[in-house]
């Protein structure tokens, strides 16, 4: 009876010091597995991708998540500029997602400053789109922000003045044929000589000389076959649409936001 009277004091004992060292025991378990680093930014490559100094090397970060206009595209320089302003030559801090390196081999990583995610400050303001390489704990975070650049219209989410905005649909987009098939659906036909169908990379399709007729469709479909008045082909190696997860943009002869959508995932 005493042995158990102690035992029981000595585990009274360890839950006390336990609750009173709670916060230093659950910072050191965090600072275990928490496998960011803080790196000094060097270099703004373009707007998603920085060079940083690692351990005296200099290391490419692609910033995660995110897709900003590439080079000789509509807000490339702004996005540049925007991101060199919050963080070169600045310490910042780099966390690392599901996979640290894409399939090129190129270091992935959301970027922190003063605790505010660069990532999704660059969505929020307009200067990139998602480009979600996987569900990670910072997918619904940038999902709100591009959302509420949706609403905001800045940027690249402006939303398209061209009187046919309101014209075109999205009717269908299958995964298994890789094929696009947008609808007019106003009383008057739609010209959509230079608008541009874009993934959540750099796969892109520039209408050339077309125009969609009223209450008439056309599909665009992976391939390098001869265009007609109902199929348009775009010619990609191998696929445009990602069944992992990929979103449709839209945009008008002046590179505005005429429509997007998500693409199921998985």
């Amino acid at each position: 009876m005493h042995n158990r009277k102690q035992l029981i004091q000595l585990f009274v004992l360890i839950f006390l010091l336990f609750l009173l060292n709670y916060n230093y025991l659950n910072s050191k378990v965090i600072e275990f597995f928490d496998e960011s680093e803080f790196l000094d930014v060097e270099r703004i490559i373009d707007g998603d991708t920085i060079v940083v100094n690692n351990e005296d090397n200099d290391t490419h970060i692609r910033l995660l998540g995110i897709n900003t206009p590439e080079k000789g595209e509509k807000y490339y320089n702004e996005a540049k500029i925007y991101l060199s302003k919050l963080i070169l030559n600045k310490t910042i801090k780099v966390e690392y997602g599901n996979e640290k390196y894409d399939k090129y081999q190129r270091t992935l990583g959301y970027v922190f400053l003063d605790n505010k995610n660069i990532n999704v400050e660059l969505v929020k303001n307009g200067f990139a789109n998602l480009y979600v390489y996987g569900y990670d704990k910072h997918y619904i975070e940038l999902k709100k922000a591009w959302q509420k650049c949706i609403i905001s219209e800045k940027n690249i989410c402006e939303k398209s003045k061209n009187i046919c905005s309101n014209c075109i649909e999205l009717k269908n987009l299958d995964l298994e044929k890789q094929e696009i098939i947008f609808y007019n659906n106003c009383s008057f036909v739609c010209n959509l000589t230079t608008w541009e169908i874009k993934d959540e990379g750099r796969k892109k399709f520039i209408f050339d000389n077309f125009i969609l007729n009223s209450k008439k469709e056309i599909n665009i479909i992976l391939g390098n076959k001869t265009n007609t008045n109902k199929v348009l082909y775009w010619n990609q190696k191998d696929y445009i649409w990602t069944e992992t997860g990929d979103t449709l943009f839209l945009r008008d002869e002046n590179n505005k936001l005429v429509l997007w959508s998500y693409i199921n995932r998985k």
